[in-house]
């Protein structure tokens, strides 16, 4: 059969030695052959060879474009010979996998990336010294900032902040980033589809504060965010108590909620969504998508890992490329 002509959408296989590679090879192999020739995994063959023994599987590895999975493979030495370990040696070739999948991206080789699993404490023991894949991206694609958007059937959540303490959450929720997040939002909805997004925008403290009585943020700084979202012609509503906004957002009042800090927007998302909630990373030049899910070392090897978010996160790359092709210029 004809290889795809297409450019892939690449997926970075993730820490060696969590699921990253067994929830990769299950969701490619239970596409059907047209969809998969859309998907190259970037990673170590001998991995996903791995992996795929011990999920019961027999595709072939190809090159990108072929029959079975196609695979970019990224050698790196040293790697653990088994799955649920805990390496440096993982963590570098996890900067290897991404660094390349952005080069393709950014080089117009690939359509966009998916990723699966990175283990921080490994990526960070490698001398990589950042957040997880958001603060990772944005510095290989020279960005000064970007957004993580936690998308599922009936509950959006953007952060202002993800990955810092709660108290450095506070001091980063100042109007010009809350506007930015609102503004973000929105762009990345219409987008998707929606001609007049409806937004919310969670309040930081509880019942956004009482009036002073429990704090001043929301007032001081994202009464001020919403104010100017509103002026741009944006749908924005708030501060809200972030006690009701996720639930009314999930009964269709919003279609995004402006979450303050990661637990704030991580909890609801996961209380809803666990397995099919997708991550996105938007304000970057290139297009990514994720599971929602870590590297989970207890079961990696097992064939026990579920990869019904990894497809989630397909799907949703699949309805990114398709929007960019869509918005490209003739």
């Amino acid at each position: 059969m004809t290889a795809s002509t297409r450019r892939p959408i690449v997926i970075t296989m993730g820490d060696p030695s969590g699921v990253g590679p067994e929830v990769t090879v299950k969701a490619l192999a239970a596409l059907d052959p047209a969809e998969r020739r859309d998907f190259a995994v970037v990673g170590d063959s001998a991995v996903l060879a791995r992996a795929m023994a011990a999920s019961g599987l027999d595709l072939p590895l190809t090159a990108p474009g072929g029959d079975g999975i196609g695979v970019i493979d990224v050698p790196v030495a040293g790697l653990p010979d088994r799955f649920g370990v805990l390496s440096p040696r993982c963590g570098e070739a996890v900067f290897q996998y991404i660094s390349t999948a952005v080069d393709w991206a950014r080089d117009g080789r690939a359509a966009g990336i998916v990723t699966a699993p990175i283990n921080k404490e490994a990526l960070n023991a490698a001398g990589h010294h950042y957040d997880g894949h958001t603060g990772l991206l944005a510095h290989l694609t020279g960005q000064r900032a970007s957004w993580m958007l936690l998308a599922s059937e009936r509950l959006n959540v953007i952060h202002v902040s993800t990955h810092v303490s709660l108290q450095t959450a506070i001091e980063r929720a100042r109007p010009e980033r809350v506007l930015e997040t609102i503004r973000t939002g929105n762009r990345h909805l219409k987008r998707m589809g929606l001609a007049a997004p409806r937004i919310a925008v969670a309040g930081i403290n509880p019942h956004c504060g009482e009036n002073g009585l429990f704090g001043t943020e929301d007032s001081e700084f994202l009464a001020p965010a919403v104010a100017a979202a509103r002026a741009e012609g944006i749908d924005v509503s708030g501060p809200i108590s972030a006690d009701t906004v996720f639930h009314r957002a999930y009964n269709g009042a919003f279609d995004l909620v402006v979450a303050q800090y990661h637990d704030q927007g991580h909890i609801p998302i996961k209380l809803v969504a666990f397995d099919t909630a997708v991550n996105v990373s938007l304000g970057l030049p290139i297009d990514r998508s994720s599971v929602d899910h870590g590297t989970a070392f207890d079961i990696a090897g097992t064939g026990r890992a579920n990869h019904v978010n990894m497809l989630s996160a397909l799907s949703y790359a699949r309805t990114l490329a398709a929007s960019r092709r869509e918005t490209s210029p003739a």
